[in-house]
Parts: C-alpha cells; structure tokens; sequence
C-alpha cells in the first residue's frame, strides 16, 4: 500500500497543477469505483479521472517521482483482477472518447474511452467493424479491450487486438509520448527512449538465436493466449517500436498507458444468419470443429447442458430448451456474406460438412433479425446469467483455457472429470468452439474453511491438465491477471519467463505499473483478496458486477452506476452484518445522495443486464422503506384531491408564465437559484422552458359521439398540467393537439370517467409511496376498462412512461398504446401523410426503448419529415420525472453530448414524453416536442 504522504503529495499536486481533473477520496467513490467485473477486491486510497493524453503524463511524472503505482481503468469489464489496486487508480473519464474514422470507414482511431460497442455503431455505415468481439463489447472500453487483446467469438486470432492495431498514441512509464504512426515522432523517441529500445532489440536477438525459444513462441501463438506478455512481437517485427507497440496489446497497463488506437477495420457483412444446434455430448459438438474450420463460418459458439439450463427462461429463447437431455450441448453457428446468395451457398456448405456429425435436431439456420438478436444477446450475457446459478453469498471465479482442435473433446471430457473431482457442481461451460477456447465457472464458498485448500488444489491440477496433457494456454483472452499470474512460469518455462521478467523491468524499471499483475512472485496472490459477493437484496443478488450496466444509465459520469450502487449497498450490509455499525453508517449517508437520491430509476440497466437485473427497483424499494408517517398522509391527501392538486399546479405554472414575461430570464435565474439552494432542493428550479399551465379542457365522454374508431383517450397527468413552452410554434397544448389529430382521423373519442381526477401512479411510485401510486393505478385501471367495454378499444395514453407503467401491471385484456405505437397501427391508414420539408431529430425515451420502440418512432418520424437524425451517443435524458427540475445536474450530466451529435440544420427535436422534452430543449440547444406535434403538421385526411 502506499503511504498516505506519497497520497497527499500527489493530491496537493493535481490540486495545483491540474485543476480540472477530478479526483475522488471519499470512501463511497474509492470503493465503487475500485470494482471490476473480476473476482478479486482491492480498494484504492485515490481515483483520478482523466480526460486526455496531457493529464495521463503529467500524473504518471508525479506518480514516479513519489514512487506511487499506479493502475489504469477502462470499462471495468476485465475478469482477472487487472483494474483493481489499493494504491492510485486512474480512471478514464467521459471526454477521452474521441473518433476518426477515413472515408472508407477501413481505419479507424479511437480515444481509450470510447465504447466498443459505440464503435461498431460509427463504423456501421461503412459495413465495417473493429475486429476484437469480446461480450462486453457494449460497455468495455477501447482502451481495455487492446490492453486485454480481446478477440471474443470473431473465428481465430486474424482480427483480434494484436492483429488489427496499426498505429497507437501510448505513455511510457516516464511520461514519454510515442504515437507510432507518426515518423516524427518516431525519431524523437528513438533518440529519448534509446536505452529502451536497445533493450527490447536485445531480447529480441536472445530470442532469434534460440531456436527452442523462438519455435516455441511461435507454437504457442497459433492457439489463441493472452498468458503473460505477448512475446510473438518479438517474432513478427524487427524494428523496436513495432515491437514495443504489439506488446502493449494485452500487457494489461503494466508497460505503459495506450491513449489512441488506430484500428484496421474488417468487414461486416449485411447478411447473416445463425443456427443453434444441439448434440448428445462434449465429444460430439467437438467433432464438429474440424469440419467447421473449412466453411465460411463467423462463430461457432459452445454452450453444455448447464449453460443452456441458466438461460431456457429467457425471453425468446425456444421452450424445447427445458426438455434436453442432462448430456447435451449446443452450438451457436453464425455465418455472414455479402449478398443473401452467398450467404445460402455457405450455409449449405455448413450442412453438409456437419453430415457426419450427430445432431439431436436437424439443423435450421434462421435469417429473422429478433431471433439472430436474442439468440446472440443470450450468448454475449451467458457468463452473468451463468453465475447468476450460483448459490447465493458464494464466490464467482471464471476460468478461461484453450486447446488445440485435435484434442479437444478428450480435453474438455478431462476438464469435467476434474470438475467434478474437486466438487465443483453445477459448473457452467461455454466458449468460442473453433478457436477451442472455453470457459467456465467454479463457484466455491470461501466461507467454507475447507474450500480455499480445494481450490488451489484444483488451480494446480487444471494447470498441468491444460499445459502438460494438451499444450494449452491457460489464459485464451482474459488477460493474466492476477488470476494466472503465478503460473505464467509453468506454461512458459523458465527461459521464456524470464525474458518477460526483462521486458517489465525494461518498460517500467520503477515498477510503477499495475504492479502484482501478469508477473508477480506471489505464488498464493490468486487465492488472496477474493472480492465478497454477500446476500444483501433479492433484486440484485444476482449480480456478479459484471458492469454490462453501466454504459445505459444516465448517472454513470454524474453519481454512480448501478454496478457501484449494488457494490456500495452490499458493503453496506455486509459492515452491518459484521457489526462494524459505524462505517455503515457514515457509507449509508453517502449513498443517501450518490445512490439514492441521484438515481433516475428508468431500469435501462434491465436492458443491458443479462439477468435483467433493476437497480432502480432496489432504489425504490429503499425510498419506499424511508417513508415517514407524515409523508405517506400528505401522498394519500395528494392522491384523494387529485383533480384539485392538477389544477393547482397548473396555476401556479401560470403565475410563474406570467412573473416571467416582466422579469428578464437572468434574473429569474438567479432567484430561483437561490430559492432552490436555500430550500435543500426541495423547491424546483426554475429554468426558460417552463411550460404555463394547460388550459382546463372539458374531458366529457363520447356516449353517441360520431366516428369510425373508437378510441379511448386518456392525458397523462402531467399533460393536464403542462401547456405549452417558449419555444413551441404551435400554441395548442399536447392534449388539445391530439384531439385535433384523433378527429381528423375520424375517430370517435371517449374519455375515461372522472378522467381529472385519474394517475397512472408513477408520481407516487417512483418517490417511494408504493401503495399511493397502486391506488390511483387502480382506479385508472377500473375507468379504463369501463370506457373500453372491458378492451374491445383501444386506449391512447399521450406519455410513454405512464403508458409503460399501465403496460406492466393492469389488465391485460386492455390494449394500450402510446402516441408511436398508436399512430402507426391506428392512424397511419387513416390520414394522408405529406412530409415537412425539414430535417428533424428524434429522442426515444426510456420507457420506448424498454417497449422495443426505437425503430418504430424512427419509422414514424420518417413518414413525417424528409431526414430524421437519430443520436447514438445520447440515451436517457436523466429528467427521471421531476429529477430535472430538482436535481438538475442529472438531467445536465446525462444530456452532455446532444447538442454536438446534432447538425446545425436540424430544426425541432421529437419525442414521447413532456419532462423529457424540457430537457432534451435546454440542452439540446432546438425546441423538443411530441411526435403527435410533428403527425399533426404531416399530415391531411386522407
């Protein structure tokens, strides 16, 4: 550990020297963000968040000068302990995210911030990719991904890290800038780093002159392995920078900082196609992989009986799933092309290469996008949903070898037998087939005096199965880690491991570097500092902290994340339950704020999650367990008054409308500013795009009304109370313009009973009063299904989330819609649509991603307007209803990037929800409304 003089040094220096830089000390933050999706726990004493390539240099200078280590994080979805320590973390903050991309999208550079995932989205366009295909893909980080050499189930080593990197930005351990794309800068470290460079030549000529050495690097490598340092730069180049370069790809931060990669891009191909098949056993999918390897097959990817037993409940997953036998396995075959010609030609060529293998079933490849989706979302979550099996409180080691195809059945049949040796039941098996690369879980409870001695046990015996038995490599594409670690030496040799000793000690003579990872002489550091998975909460004791989560959520670069959220609520139980009260008290009042009250509770993180865990359901659970006697009668008051409670917030907002117009918006600011301080946040903040009140319409029912459909027609709460902003063209409120688009479509318009009285609920819910909101849910409930005939028609709610919300728990016979759903199975018909000469763009709310609905407000919107943008940075808006007016730095957070996703020629924004708008327009810097605004405008009858 370092000492706390070296800690305040260097936090005195950042103080005076990098202003800018954030930098966390409280507790809540060192331990949130000192979590990775491994295995293992260790809790820094400062995180750093850097933005770009001058504050890494600065900070690593100061850290060598006070001899303080330091380790570099990404997306925090490395497996093997490499993000972790208890010293200095430096973290890559949310501007570290550049792009460039050539014009034919074939090279690509990106910041180590950037997503891969976002990536892949950048470089769709141009039917390209990056090559590396981890699972994590969505939220591990560039950066990460080239510092782990991930390949993930893209078939072979050709388009992994190490192969499709062809120029990096990087920091040396001294601070010394390389970009090794360019010559200049080449020369200039040719001459400040020569010492270097005549080393690493050095080891270069030792191995060259070794023919037992060199054959065995190059034997090694045809297997996919990310075991210790990847000495094959040694091999494939001669000059000392390529060298250095290519082994930087997968040195896991420990030979110095990557802060650009330039990637060579592979082809993705439109067409593609998958198959699960399914055999009897083990043995007989490993038959498969030798005539796979001569098709044109993009993955081939295992799953045994457990694995596919941890995911036969998911959502589209095939119900014959539950009835194979104990022995089966299946294989996920992806095959892509050009045209869909190509494509049938390959997947004929697949069949009758697979004929003399056994298969349960016949195999069906199947072309439909939702079923390729869900098949490889499964796929890509199977490591969480997996450990998701796991007795609860126990520990989650994942374990990641490969074999030679040859030899592959008879290995993993062996891999079982000492499986089961050791006792490690209902252990989960999967991977990339054709590279022979498997995982799989033990799940030991270390609570168990016994079980530590077995897992060693067990960690020594896998090493000589997989290295003397089969010529293996213990770490396909994980990374060392500190997992594999101390049998680095046992793979390699002595003479090998020696040479990677020197690389270290050449790269980073001060040892300054994520030290302890990949070379380390503990020979026990893999069984040290185990990271505690307690039970702490059924919703979220599922989770592993795999981090899939974070990259939805609209606190992650505000607050915390729901990965940190879960990590700091079970530390918070686990100090209780070991009656450290103290500690859990002061780390409880933390969260209060970081983890409660800065949580927008929109559940994207469900989406992401492959277990489909909720943080904002725990959220809420907690704010409904902190609700005082007194809260819940003045909820209950709210909700009996609700009618009068809408129409007094309407006056208000018109009374603020109106101060507004004699005093300038500077000075509204500033008072409401205060007020908003001074009341603890308790009074809302006001900014320009307050709404005035809606008018109060007369909802009367439609009993005899005239019209082809009938429709029921319910406004949301929030659009009886807000009117119309500043920056809106049309002067009608929302819920007169629906009107107005409902009769000239001819409908027949019927308005629950009682209608200004009703709530879907979701106020009271989403603050904690849980029964509260039940109630109004119900009485929306009874009205609903009296105003439909019990369903017979349809129900139009004009905001997305209360709709999502009826949607989940009200009767299913009632068919509900919101404005885009509704528009296009009820209108589109019905009216005449004439597109406005504009480009506009589109902003999908939380609750429509949720419903699948991205695509279809797109389509909706491209019935309207000429060009539609759709941003792919921006995702929730954080608004998390009155969040934005209360907590405004969510909404400011979330929102940062959408003014510059968006071209200076679009003209007004769209979308589904009222609060959301209000947001997405002060920060948006165009005016948002709903898309049934934009209908209106495009639209005649037909």
């Amino acid at each position: 550990m370092s000492s706390l003089s070296s800690i305040q040094s260097l936090q005195s220096f950042l103080c005076k020297a990098l202003p800018l830089v954030k930098v966390f000390t409280q507790p809540i933050d060192l331990l949130a963000k000192g979590t990775d999706a491994g295995f293992y726990r260790l809790i820094p004493q400062m995180v750093v968040q850097v933005n770009c390539e001058a504050e890494v240099v600065a900070i690593l200078k100061q850290c060598r000068s006070l001899n303080l280590p330091v380790t570099f994080k990404a997306g925090g979805t490395s497996l093997s302990g490499q993000t972790i320590t208890n010293s200095v973390l430096i973290e890559l903050g949310p501007d570290f995210t550049r792009c460039s991309i050539s014009a034919d999208g074939q090279l690509a550079s990106f910041d180590p911030g950037v997503r891969g995932g976002y990536a892949n989205m950048l470089l769709a366009k141009h039917g390209r990719k990056i090559g590396p295909s981890p699972a994590s893909i969505s939220s591990a980080k560039v950066g990460g991904i080239v510092s782990n050499n991930a390949s993930g189930s893209s078939y072979g080593i050709v388009t992994n890290s190490y192969h499709t990197v062809r120029s990096m930005r990087l920091v040396t351990a001294s601070g010394t800038v390389l970009d090794t794309g360019n010559e200049a800068s080449r020369a200039a470290f040719r001459q400040s780093e020569k010492g270097l460079l005549e080393a690493l030549s050095g080891i270069r000529s030792q191995i060259m002159a070794n023919p037992l050495v060199h054959d065995k690097i190059v034997h090694k490598f045809r297997l996919k392995n990310t075991t210790g340092y990847g000495m094959n730069s040694f091999v494939d180049f001669d000059d000392p920078i390529d060298i250095y370069q290519h082994l930087m790809v997968g040195a896991e931060g420990t030979l110095g900082f990557i802060s650009e990669v330039t990637f060579e891009t592979v082809v993705d191909h439109p067409e593609k196609a998958c198959a699960l098949v399914f055999f009897k056993d083990l043995r007989e999918a490993c038959k498969a992989v030798m005539p796979l390897r001569q098709c044109e097959v993009s993955a081939a990817e295992l799953m045994d009986r457990n694995a596919l037993r941890s995911v036969e409940s998911n959502e589209g997953m095939p119900a014959m799933l539950k009835t194979l036998p104990d022995d089966c396995c299946a294989l996920l075959i992806e095959s892509s092309a050009a045209t869909r010609e190509a494509l049938d030609t390959q997947i004929s060529d697949i069949c009758h290469h697979l004929q003399e293998v056994e298969t349960l079933y016949p195999i069906a490849f199947t072309f439909d996008r939702r079923e390729y989706n869900t098949l490889w979302k499964v796929r890509k979550g199977l490591f969480t949903s997996a450990a998701a099996t796991r007795p609860k409180g126990t520990a989650c080691i994942i374990e990641d070898v490969a074999f030679p195809g040859e030899v592959l059945g008879e290995a993993l049949v062996s891999l079982n037998e000492l499986l089961a040796k050791h006792l490690y039941e209902g252990t989960v098996m999967w991977g990339h087939l054709l590279d022979g690369n498997i995982h799989f879980l033990v799940m030991p409870d270390f609570k168990e005096p016994t079980q530590m001695d077995n897992y060693k046990a067990f960690m020594h015996e896998l090493v000589h199965l997989v290295v003397n038995r089969f010529d293996g490599s213990l770490k396909a594409e994980h990374g060392t880690g500190r997992n594999m670690a101390p049998f680095v030496e046992a793979e390699w040799g002595s003479e090998i491991y020696s040479l990677m000793k020197q690389v270290k000690q050449v790269c980073d003579p001060d040892g300054i570097l994520n030290p302890g990872v990949l070379i380390n002489d503990d020979q026990n550091i893999y069984s040290k500092n185990i990271k505690p998975l307690p039970v702490a909460n059924p919703l979220i004791d599922d989770c592993i902290e795999c981090g899939f989560c974070e990259s939805s959520c609209p606190s992650r670069d505000f607050s915390l994340t729901p990965r940190q959220r879960i990590v700091t609520y079970r530390e918070i139980n686990r100090l209780k339950g070991d009656g450290r009260y103290r500690e859990a008290a002061r780390l409880q009042k933390q969260f209060d704020f970081s983890g409660d009250e800065s949580c927008a509770t929109d559940g994207l993180c469900a989406i992401n999650c492959p277990v489909g865990i909720n943080t904002g359901k725990l959220i809420k659970e907690l704010r409904t367990s902190e609700i005082t006697p007194m809260g819940e009668r003045m909820a209950a008051f709210v909700g009996s008054h609700f009618a009068g409670s809408v129409a007094m917030a309407r006056q208000m907002l018109n009374g603020v409308w109106y101060l507004n117009r004699m005093v300038p918006d500077s000075v509204m600011h500033f008072f409401a500013s205060g007020l908003h301080r001074l009341s603890g946040r308790r009074i809302p903040m006001w900014n320009r795009y307050l709404p005035k009140g809606a008018p109060a319409l007369d909802y009367t029912s439609a009993a005899g009304a005239t019209g082809q459909l009938k429709v029921v027609y319910f406004p949301a709460c929030i659009n009886r109370i807000f009117g119309v902003s500043v920056d809106h063209r049309n002067k009608q409120s929302l819920t007169e313009q629906t009107i107005t688009l409902l009769q000239r479509a001819n409908c027949a318009i019927i308005y629950p009973e009682s209608v200004k009285k009703l709530c879907c609920g979701m106020a009271f819910d989403s603050k904690g009063f849980k029964q509260q909101g039940m109630v109004k849910l119900k009485e929306l409930e009874k009205a609903l299904l009296e105003a439909s005939d019990n369903g017979k028609y349809p129900i139009l709610c004009d905001m997305s989330p209360c709709l999502l919300r009826m949607q989940e728990l009200m009767d299913k016979r009632l068919k509900l819609y919101e404005p885009v759903a509704f528009t296009l199975e009820y209108l589109k018909d019905r009216l005449q649509f004439r597109p406005v000469r504009q480009k506009v763009t589109i902003h999908s709310t939380c609750s429509n991603t949720k419903m699948g609905l991205d695509d279809r407000l797109f389509e909706l919107a491209s019935l309207c307007a000429h060009e539609v943008v759709r941003p792919v940075k921006t995702g929730c808006c954080g608004w998390a209803g009155d969040k934005g007016f209360n907590l405004p730095g969510l909404n400011k957070s979330a929102l940062r990037h959408l003014k510059e996703e968006l071209p200076s020629d679009v003209e007004q924004g769209f979308s589904t929800s009222r609060t959301c708008e209000i947001g997405l327009t002060l920060h948006g810097g165009i005016s948002y409304q709903s898309i049934l605004y934009l209908v209106e405008e495009a639209t005649v009858v037909s």
